[in-house]
């Protein structure tokens, strides 16, 4: 019986109440979710958590606005944290927005309702962030309430599974260390709500540290991921101190920034590989020519994992989304930044991230603390089967390009930061031949499909529609999208852990 038969929409990818991917099965559901056609949202029962409010934190606000007389005719977003919510107060402006704070540690922003513009504002904030209060806080006030009758079972860690979370990385981290390196230890690791709070909070430590130096210029290689493109543009000090470099395998470009900005470059920003192109810039020499210059370096090695990446000897930050992987279940977020303890910045930078990051909730620590030890073996059979899928795509007649993390432009500077030869991580990216073949390709397909990745579930997404689904729809979009080589049908593949031959029936089938 074959592992894959197609999944009707909304259906949540794992079964759980927690998941964070569900079933987007034709590219009409793919739109109709872009454009909130009520005859597609209605039919989701959850989202990707940063983009879909979940409906526990629904339930659970919609109860305080009804119970709550000062909140009447008002639109309340629950968030990770007091100081989240702080700080959407201050963007939205304390004039329109109000505080509200529960006595049982509840923290949200209340503004009034009718006023749209206040609500698509606070949700893309909170998105950006990584802001949003987890599924499990929310299910747990909602049995603490009364509104629910249970919490969902799940497999938890007993334990202290920070400390056990710690364990393991601390294990991965230190294991190809030089040496004269100092070994990570806990006070350099730093847990978070999800990946983008992480990267927020690596970000803002180093940005308002290299702001008291007259530093504000950061630096972008190659296309990124949209939230992390998003925190760039919006938080730097100016227009003129977001630099873009389209081609991050040019690296004369790159050191032809520092010639011009050096004084003034506060940091550099790497995806490794990039999302969702798989470009790996050469690493060790952007990383010293940052130290040459005062600059910091983050790196977010999700796309491939820090379990194959040996990135944190050439950043001040390394950062991940421990969703991907780690969470290999599908059913979590967390977040990671790793200070480099050998970085000069070190006790400032550990302090300022303290302050930034977004905490990551008990629950939400107590699953990937019982899956974390999973890790290298749900590792291993990705990694046996990712390049056999990518070797029948490069060899289909239907497939125009295909991308990933040992693709030939980028493959020596991946090696240099491999920690084993079969290292790849289990994103593919890949474009189709005939014009137009997109709707029919993906609407055939059996494998599931919706976002995220780095699951042992197989999935895959038409990217650049779910990501950036303004800039598919204009002429001025197209337009960008091809000035950074990408093309707008481009495909997400992302490889799991069912038998490889039945991945490569399901694209066989599909591509006919």
């Amino acid at each position: 019986m074959s592992a894959f038969s197609h999944l009707p929409l909304g259906q949540a990818i794992p079964n759980s109440p927690h998941a964070v991917s569900c079933s987007l099965p034709t590219m009409r559901s793919v739109r109709g979710y872009e454009e909130k056609d009520p005859a597609i949202t209605s039919q989701l029962t959850v989202g990707y958590p940063r983009f879909v409010v979940h409906p526990f934190a629904l339930q659970l606000a919609a109860h305080f606005v009804a119970t709550n007389p000062a909140l009447a005719g008002h639109k309340l977003w629950l968030t990770s944290s007091l100081a989240i919510a702080e700080r959407l107060v201050a963007h939205l402006a304390p004039a329109s927005a109000q505080l509200f704070i529960d006595t049982h540690g509840l923290h949200g922003v209340a503004h009034p309702a009718a006023n749209s513009d206040l609500a698509a504002r606070a949700k893309t904030y909170l998105q950006n962030l990584g802001g949003f209060i987890s599924s499990r806080e929310a299910e747990d006030h909602l049995v603490r309430l009364g509104l629910r009758a249970a919490i969902s079972p799940e497999a938890t860690f007993p334990g202290d599974a920070p400390a056990e979370i710690r364990r393991h990385l601390r294990g991965v981290l230190n294991s190809h260390l030089a040496p004269a390196a100092t070994p990570v230890t806990d006070t350099d690791l730093f847990l978070t709500n999800c990946g983008m709070s992480a990267i927020y909070a690596a970000f803002r430590a180093v940005a308002d540290l290299q702001a008291t130096r007259g530093r504000t210029v950061w630096i972008q290689l190659g296309w990124f991921y949209l939230d992390t493109i998003a925190i760039l543009k919006k938080f730097t000090a100016s227009p003129a101190d977001y630099v873009y470099i389209r081609d991050p395998l040019d690296l004369d470009a790159i050191t032809r920034i520092f010639a011009a900005h050096g004084p003034r470059i506060a940091g550099v920003v790497a995806e490794v590989p990039t999302n969702p192109l798989l470009q790996t810039p050469d690493i060790p020499a952007i990383s010293a020519l940052a130290r040459r210059h005062g600059a910091h370096v983050l790196i977010d090695a999700s796309t491939a994992s820090l379990y194959n990446l040996d990135i944190l000897p050439h950043a001040g930050i390394a950062l991940a989304s421990l969703t991907k992987y780690t969470g290999s279940e599908g059913d979590l977020t967390a977040g990671l930044a790793v200070v480099n303890p050998d970085c000069p910045d070190a006790p400032e930078v550990r302090r300022r991230i303290a302050l930034a990051a977004g905490p990551l909730y008990t629950r939400d620590a107590a699953r990937p603390a019982h899956v974390i030890a999973a890790t290298d073996t749900v590792l291993e059979k990705i990694h046996a089967s990712t390049p056999q899928v990518v070797a029948f795509l490069e060899n289909h007649p239907a497939i125009k390009e295909v991308f990933w993390a040992r693709h030939a432009a980028s493959v020596a500077n991946f090696a240099k930061l491999a920690r084993h030869p079969n290292a790849t991580g289990g994103m593919i990216t890949f474009t189709l031949r005939e014009l137009g073949s997109l709707e029919k390709f993906y609407d055939r397909l059996r494998l599931p499909k919706g976002p995220s990745f780095g699951m042992t579930t197989t999935l895959i997404c038409p990217f650049l529609y779910l990501a950036h689904y303004d800039l598919v729809t204009t002429p001025a979009g197209l337009a960008e999208l091809a000035a950074s080589k990408l093309d707008p049908d481009l495909l997400r593949l992302c490889i799991g852990c069912e038998p490889v031959e039945e991945i490569i029936e399901a694209l066989a089938e599909a591509l006919g």
